[in-house]
C-alpha cells in the first residue's frame, strides 16, 4: 500500500476526516479540518479510499490528547481526539450537510445542538464481549476483541459492574449488559441528562389542551408520560412487549399502549376495534386540529408505509426523533411534500462518539 500525505478539508458523518488526492476522497479517521497528514491507503475504490493516519505533520489546535488508553484501537469512541467545544460544531455541521445532501433541504431552520454536560462518564450502560478469557469491547473495523478494564465514558457504577465481571474466576463466552441501575430491561437512551433534554424540549414543543397524542416507537412511554398533562387521550405503540408492559404498569385512564408493529398499529389508530380509546370519528381522528404524533424510530428510520401514514394523518404537531441523521434527510425529503420543518435540533447524546440525536418539529404546510 502506498503513502499519501493530504490536507484534511472536512470530518463526514462516521467521524473520519477527509482529504483529496488526485480528486478522489481519502477518508482517514482520527483527523481533524485543516490539518495536514499522512496516511497509508489501505483501501481504494473507484470514487473513494480509505486510509489509516500514520503521522499529523500540521495539527489543529483543536487536537487535545485522548485520556482512553484503548483509543484508536477500540471501535466506540471516534472523537476523543478533539476538544468538546468543536466535536458539538463537527455535530451540527454534519446534521445541516446531511439533510442538504440526501434531503435536498434548503434554509434549513438548525437550533444551537444541546450539549451533554458530562464530556466522559455519562453512559448508564454499556454491552462488553467475553471469549476466550477476554472481556471487552471489538475493534474498530473487526470482530476481535480488545481486553478493557474501564470505560472512561461509562458511569463510575458501570466500571465497578466491569471490574466485578473481570473479578469472576471463570467468565463464559457471550454478551454482559452492564448497567448503572436496575431499571426496567426495556429500552432506554444511556445518557440520562441529554435523554431528559430530549424530553423537555418535546414538551415545549406541544401546546396545552390538546386532544391526542400517538407516540409511535414509544418505548415505556418516557414521552408520553411526560406529555399527560397536555392530552385529553394519548396512545403508545412499540413492538416491544415488555416496554409496552412497562408503560401499561402505572398507566392512566386516558393512556392506551398497544404491542405491535408501528407500520400496522399507527393506521389502525383511526379505527376504533383496534384502540378502545379513540373516536370512531375518523375524520376527527386525523384532524390537524386534534393529532399530535411523535415518531421516534430505530436507525433504518420509517418505512414508506409509516410515511404515507404521516402524510394521511397530516397531525397538527409531528416530532420526529432521530438516531441517524442519513434516513431522517431520507424521510424528511418525502415528508416536507406536506409539511413545513420548525426546527432542526440536534442533541449531543453521545459525546466522543460519532452518534448524533436529531429531533425535527414539522406541521402541515398551509393548502392555498
Amino acid at each position: 500500500m502506498r503513502i499519501v500525505d493530504l490536507k484534511i478539508q472536512d470530518v463526514a458523518f462516521g467521524g473520519k476526516g477527509v482529504g483529496r488526492e488526485q480528486g478522489k476522497a481519502v477518508f482517514v479517521p482520527y483527523t481533524i479540518e485543516h490539518e495536514t497528514v499522512s496516511a497509508e491507503i489501505v483501501r481504494e475504490k473507484k470514487q473513494f479510499a480509505e486510509a489509516e493516519l500514520i503521522d499529523v505533520k500540521e495539527s489543529s489546535p483543536h487536537r487535545v490528547t485522548p485520556p482512553c488508553p484503548y483509543f484508536g484501537s477500540c471501535g466506540g469512541c471516534a472523537y476523543q481526539h478533539i476538544d468538546y467545544e468543536h466535536q458539538l460544531a463537527i455535530k451540527w455541521r454534519q446534521v445541516r450537510d446531511v439533510l442538504q445532501r440526501i434531503g435536498k433541504l434548503k434554509d434549513i431552520p438548525m437550533r444551537p445542538i444541546i450539549p451533554s454536560p458530562e464530556q466522559y462518564g455519562y453512559r448508564n450502560r454499556i454491552t462488553v464481549h467475553a471469549q476466550d478469557g477476554v472481556i471487552g469491547f471489538f475493534r474498530r473495523d473487526s470482530h476481535r476483541l480488545i481486553d478493557v478494564e474501564r470505560c472512561p465514558i461509562a458511569r463510575d457504577e458501570v466500571n465497578r459492574a466491569l471490574a466485578e465481571l473481570r473479578a469472576q474466576p471463570h467468565v463464559c463466552d457471550g454478551h454482559y449488559t452492564l448497567r448503572a441501575s436496575s431499571r426496567p430491561r426495556v429500552f432506554s437512551q444511556t445518557n440520562d441528562a441529554v435523554t431528559n433534554a430530549l424530553r423537555d424540549l418535546i414538551v415545549d414543543f406541544v401546546p396545552p389542551n390538546q386532544e391526542l397524542l400517538i407516540d409511535a416507537y414509544c418505548g415505556a412511554g418516557f414521552f408520553a408520560k411526560a406529555l399527560l398533562d397536555k392530552f385529553e387521550r394519548v396512545i403508545g405503540i412499540d413492538w416491544d412487549r415488555f416496554a409496552i408492559a412497562a408503560a401499561k404498569e402505572n398507566a392512566t385512564s386516558k393512556e392506551t399502549y398497544v404491542a405491535g408493529d408501528v407500520d400496522i398499529e399507527l393506521p389502525n389508530a383511526s379505527k376504533s376495534d383496534g384502540f378502545p380509546a379513540v373516536d370512531s370519528d375518523t375524520r376527527r381522528l386525523g384532524s390537524r386540529r386534534s393529532l399530535t404524533l411523535i415518531v421516534d424510530p430505530p436507525a433504518t428510520g420509517l418505512t414508506a408505509n409509516t410515511r404515507k401514514t404521516i402524510v394521511d394523518f397530516a397531525p397538527s404537531t409531528l416530532i420526529y426523533v432521530s438516531c441517524n441523521p442519513a434516513t431522517l434527510a431520507r424521510d424528511l425529503k418525502e415528508l416536507r411534500e406536506k409539511f413545513t420543518i420548525n426546527s432542526v435540533t440536534p442533541l449531543d447524546m453521545f459525546p466522543q462518539t460519532a452518534e448524533i440525536e436529531v429531533v425535527t418539529q414539522l406541521q402541515p404546510s398551509r393548502m392555498d
